[in-house]
């Protein structure tokens, strides 16, 4: 005999989440009559009990609460199995949630979202810019834009583009202090040291192809980015970002790049999301618009 598994998977799924026959009936459009067939037909596949039932209440068993997350992974599938195939010409619809660093996120992320969503007016978008690594599993998340090396992970990472680590200070305070030649010159020069990037009181450079690391006493510490910008730019000392934090200020001629020949190798920036063994029109869709924007942005290539 015959039976459409997945029918019946869903059916149990409705059963367990409205907690009766009655509630799961309604959700599905179903008789209440159908729906206790439908269990019962599940049940006698199985040769396990899914429910326990009384008059006033219907409550997963232990081996029935197992299968109700292998069922919900196998809808969950089979759906975007569907939504997969028909994606390839169909409008993404739904809900993704993106996420990036504060400032790359409103510099560069933002654009490309507003793009898309002028492209997809089916699509809501959650854009989250924070500065710390979010757990894109624990929080939800569909897409990231990442800046540095990547750990091994179950999610697919694309290279769209690398930033440089640069040393930069404005054309008044090296017009005072003098353009610093080497990295050993910087513990002579005032360092504004911006924590997020820099946890520690030291500078990593390459210098004849082998790693050098300059200890140096900060005379100013910030703990974000914003701040060190604004205060480089006001003539206070040198100081480390990375090369997309300053592009305006480099553009407007507010702070000059130094020591250049020095740079530690230049950090990558991917776009990660989590891909299944298929990846979601309306996933798919973003990330290929994303990765064409940041590609063609000659700051990250």
């Amino acid at each position: 005999m015959h039976i459409d598994r997945l029918h019946l998977m869903n059916v149990f799924v409705a059963v367990a989440e409205e907690a009766g026959f009655a509630g799961a009936a309604r959700r599905l459009s179903m008789s209440p009559p159908a729906v206790t067939r439908a269990i019962a037909a599940l049940e006698k596949h199985l040769g396990i009990k899914l429910l326990n039932r009384t008059t006033r209440y219907v409550r997963v068993t232990e081996a029935g609460l197992r299968y109700l997350e292998d069922a919900k992974r196998v809808i969950a599938a089979a759906d975007e199995a569907d939504e997969s195939v028909v994606g390839l010409n169909a409008e993404p619809r739904g809900h993704i949630v993106v996420t990036a660093s504060v400032l790359f996120g409103r510099l560069y992320v933002m654009s490309g979202i507003v793009d898309y969503m002028k492209r997809y007016e089916g699509m809501e978008v959650s854009a989250l810019f924070v500065d710390r690594v979010v757990n894109m599993l624990e929080e939800g998340v569909d897409v990231a834009i990442r800046i540095g090396e990547l750990p091994d992970s179950s999610y697919r990472a694309i290279r769209v583009g690398a930033v440089r680590r640069v040393m930069c200070a404005s054309p008044s305070y090296l017009a005072q202090y003098g353009m610093p030649k080497s990295p050993e010159a910087l513990t002579q020069h005032q360092i504004i040291l911006a924590r997020g990037l820099n946890p520690f009181p030291e500078l990593k450079f390459v210098k004849n192809d082998s790693p050098l690391t300059v200890k140096v006493k900060p005379r100013l510490m910030v703990s974000d980015n914003d701040s060190a910008v604004e205060a480089a730019v006001g003539g206070l000392g040198i100081t480390r970002l990375l090369s997309y934090q300053i592009a305006p200020q480099l553009a407007n001629g507010a702070l000059k790049i130094i020591l250049s020949a020095f740079e530690p190798k230049p950090v990558p920036v991917h776009i990660v999301h989590n891909e299944g063994r298929y990846t979601s029109a309306k996933i798919r869709t973003f990330v290929d618009s994303m990765a064409q924007k940041l590609r063609a942005d000659s700051s990250l290539n």
